[in-house]
């Protein structure tokens, strides 16, 4: 009897795992494991768990008049991973139905149930995120023991409860926990295989965008778009890939090609939706698809809008070579690269506005944007578009208005106020790169916010503190923008704590000549140039450097009325 206890337990669980394999293919599941379920989905998981705990009482085996069964998988498991209030919701559901069943370990059976989802609840809180399959088995057999102590404490007889115990107890220890042990395993496998699939999906889609990252620099045309998909056909295992804009087909590659050809007009349904909603749409079999061609072999296919500002400006399509073949892999990935491509496309106007301002604004004060932080921008965004959509849009925001500023103040004088919100424009892109590397911090008096200085004057110094202090560090950095009005002069400092600057390199710098390493200095000297030039000697540059502990550059710079009388104010 005791060792068959423990093949019909053995069989009992090997139910509950199928049940638990299947479960990992839902979504809703999914949306508990990630702390996402609602109200209401939380309700069904616990009625869920106490259903699984219910069949779990029904598939036990009858024994000295009580029952030895896997209820405590359901009701622990659903602890585990829901939570308190799922462990204890779903162990009163399955606890309850048990002391309606009568005999002399109802009551202390239910109770147990109950006590044991509370248990298992504060457990998964406890170990969140980390509930390995030794601490899911010791959790469960723990339970267990107190299921046993508890039927020993309520059940009446004594007598016949501990000669119950004794048959009872270890086969359902041991089996329960290796049981609760097992579902939790399956389903953190299945969400890890899930999760894997996702990083590989990413990475090809970043990869993607970073080879066709130059080529949509020069917007969405017939011969962009063609090279655009030539690239994702021969990175992907899809049947084709298609670019339209609003009116026709751009680029076709791969099956069919041979007649769905550039400048076709659209005819796919689910393209024009697409198109007019700014939402992915999929056409499902191969009549949604719209072809006219009966050999046509494309069956499925999935649109992703490409969207630029406030409109979509195009599509991305995904062929398969079955009906329905569009799977959740393929949704992702198309998501992803379609926000990929469409941030491309407003850096490429951003880009552009860039040349503008080198060719114009800038080119006499000679303070142009650096191409490496461009780039690194780019990258920056791009890296954020599939994890933090939002905080993307926010990076491109920041870049545009960057851009903006840089494009006005070059040839003007600002407010202390709107170059500080130019150089917070710059340092949201670099403190998104850096993360808990670089610390900004201002000390700046409400006085000299109104104060008025040459445009474009202090946002080169803190992009120098960043690349040439804080940059070459292994630890984290803080840079201090301090200023005040003292005696009728704006006193502006910018310090660092970073690597410093060798003396000899500072007194090239001091003194003029050019510094060939990296770019270093020639920010520093064209701000020194147009302070001279603006004010004479009247406004002073002052750099301090200490190789190893940081450099500070102040900035004295009178009234905007002492460089209007040469002529250089509007």
């Amino acid at each position: 009897m005791f060792w068959k206890l423990f093949q019909d337990l053995a069989l009992n669980i090997s139910l509950i795992v199928t049940l638990a394999y299947l479960m990992t293919r839902t979504k809703l599941f999914r949306r508990m494991l990630l702390g996402k379920a609602n109200t209401q989905e939380k309700l069904f998981l616990v009625f869920f768990f106490g259903c699984l705990g219910i069949a779990g009482t029904y598939s036990g085996v009858e024994i000295k008049g009580a029952l030895a069964n896997s209820r405590v998988i359901g009701v622990a498991v659903g602890g585990l991973l829901g939570g308190p209030l799922v462990g204890i919701a779903a162990g009163l559901l399955a606890g309850g139905h048990r002391a309606l069943l009568g005999g002399f370990t109802a009551l202390a059976c239910g109770i147990a149930t109950l006590v044991e989802g509370g248990i298992a609840g504060y457990a998964g809180r406890k170990f969140s995120g980390n509930l390995t399959w030794k601490r899911s088995l010791f959790i469960g057999m723990g339970i267990e023991v107190v299921q046993m102590l508890i039927i020993l404490l309520l059940a009446r007889p004594y007598a016949a409860a501990w000669d119950l115990v004794k048959d009872i107890g270890l086969p359902m220890i041991i089996m329960n926990g290796i049981g609760i042990s097992i579902f939790v395993t399956v389903i953190h496998d299945s969400l890890e295989e899930e999760e894997r699939i996702g990083a590989v999906q990413a990475q090809k889609a970043l990869y993607i965008a970073n080879l066709t990252l130059p080529i949509l620099r020069l917007g969405l045309t017939k011969e962009t778009a063609h090279r655009v998909a030539q690239i994702i056909y021969e990175q992907t295992d899809v049947a084709a890939v298609a670019l339209t804009d609003r009116e026709q087909i751009l680029a076709h590659v791969g099956s069919g090609s041979d007649h769905h050809e550039a400048g076709h007009v659209i005819q796919t349904l689910a393209t024009h939706q697409a198109l007019d909603s700014g939402e992915l749409k999929l056409a499902a079999t191969r009549i949604e698809i719209g072809c006219a061609d009966p050999s046509c072999p494309l069956f499925s296919a999935l649109v992703v809008p490409l969207h630029f500002q406030q409109s979509i400006v195009g599509t991305l399509k995904i062929y398969r070579e079955r009906a329905r073949g569009i799977s959740p892999v393929d949704w992702e990935f198309g998501a992803g690269l379609g926000m990929l491509f469409s941030t491309q496309l407003e850096l490429a106007t951003l880009e552009s506005q860039a040349h503008l301002v080198n060719r114009a604004e800038l080119k006499a004060l000679q303070a142009q944007v650096n191409p490496h932080f461009l780039f690194n921008a780019i990258n920056t965004v791009v890296s954020f578009c599939r994890t933090d959509p939002e905080k993307a849009r926010h990076l491109l925001l920041q870049l545009g208005d960057f851009f903006r500023k840089n494009l006005k103040s070059a040839e003007k004088f600002v407010t202390l106020r709107e170059e500080c919100e130019h150089i917070r424009a710059y340092l949201a892109i670099e403190q998104a790169r850096f993360s808990e590397r670089l610390c900004v911090r201002e000390e700046i008096t409400d006085e000299a916010l109104n104060w008025r200085l040459p445009g474009l004057t202090l946002q080169p110094l803190v992009e120098n503190a960043i690349k040439h202090g804080i940059y070459p560090m292994s630890t984290p950095g803080e840079i201090v923008i301090s200023a005040f009005v003292e005696e009728d002069i704006l006193v502006v400092r910018i310090g660092d704590n970073g690597v410093g600057i060798p003396a000899e390199t500072l007194t090239r710098i001091l003194t003029g000549v050019e510094v060939s390493t990296s770019g270093l200095g020639i920010g520093l000297q064209n701000v020194a140039q147009r302070l001279l030039i603006l004010y004479g000697k009247k406004a002073e540059f002052v750099i301090e450097s200490r190789e190893g502990k940081g450099t500070e550059v102040t900035l004295r710079i009178p009234p905007a009325a002492a460089a209007e009388r040469l002529g250089f104010l509007e």
